[in-house]
């Protein structure tokens, strides 16, 4: 039976943590390696949501995107927030593990399960490493161009719903072929979106100043269409479960979280 460090072993062929940030925290959050594992559960966030389905499903991993701990912290005392989630995954006997900047840059990472979801084939890195393989983002195109509206509702069709949707910005009949997208808050990318000469840049967190500077600059620019920050990064899951289940060859069930943890849940 694949122990928890198995899992991660087969994690960290696909997401190389040398691929992370600086900044970022990725790894094994808490659990012990040496525990065996018969069910993980993958999500965006590890938040309570995921933590209570964990325990329902009976897995004894949870593979998350973000990071529960990202910024350094003295003690998980279990009155607090982060505290309370290690604690309670430790009694359950869930271990968690984190894959963030990481899966972002890999080959095959975020982006590119993002780009698939579209339904783009994928050219090219959109901010790469120096290998030119790896990196932020995604350049992909579609089979043939589309007007910008259709292709609106091509990604609100493509991802999970969510309260706030998908808004678009540019001309409605723009034909639109060559698409760049970035999972997570990409709006410090827009000039490599304008410099790759794309028809338009598909990512999360949209800023109102940024997002109108760039369609007011002169020339030509790429249309915008703005998603929620996990509805950009969930197809992700689906292809971090594909990864654990070619690794263990059957061996452990393996279930995508289908529970919605963006923040918006109103919408006037």
């Amino acid at each position: 039976m694949p122990a928890v460090s198995d899992i991660i072993t087969a994690l960290e062929a696909a997401y190389p943590p040398e691929l992370a940030e600086s900044w970022d925290a990725v790894g094994l959050v808490c659990g012990d390696p040496a525990d065996d594992v018969t069910r993980v559960l993958f999500c965006v966030d590890p938040v309570t949501e995921t933590v209570d389905e964990a325990i329902e499903l009976g897995a004894q991993l949870i593979v998350a995107h973000h990071p529960l701990l990202l910024r350094g912290v003295h003690g998980v005392p279990a009155d607090t927030a982060k505290g309370g989630l290690v604690h309670r995954m430790i009694r359950a006997g869930v271990a968690l593990y984190c894959a963030h900047t990481n899966a972002d840059s890999a080959d095959p990472g975020v982006s590119d399960a993002l780009a698939g979801a579209i339904g783009l084939r994928v050219l090219r890195p959109l901010d790469p490493n120096p290998d030119g393989v790896t990196g932020i983002g995604r350049i992909g195109e579609l089979p043939e161009a589309e007007p910008f509206a259709d292709f609106v509702e091509r990604v609100g069709k493509a991802l999970p719903a969510t309260v706030p949707g998908v808004l678009g910005a540019g001309d409605p009949e723009r034909p639109i072929r060559t698409v760049a997208v970035s999972g997570g808050a990409g709006d410090s990318y827009l000039a490599r979106a304008t410099a790759a000469e794309v028809d338009a840049f598909v990512t999360a967190d949209l800023r109102h100043h940024p997002a109108g500077e760039h369609l007011g600059g002169t020339g030509v620019v790429p249309a915008l269409v703005g998603v929620t920050h996990w509805a950009s990064e969930w197809p992700w899951c689906g292809q971090a479960s594909a990864v654990v289940e070619a690794a263990t060859a059957g061996t452990v069930d393996t279930c995508v979280s289908t529970r919605c943890t963006d923040p918006w849940n109103l919408r006037a």
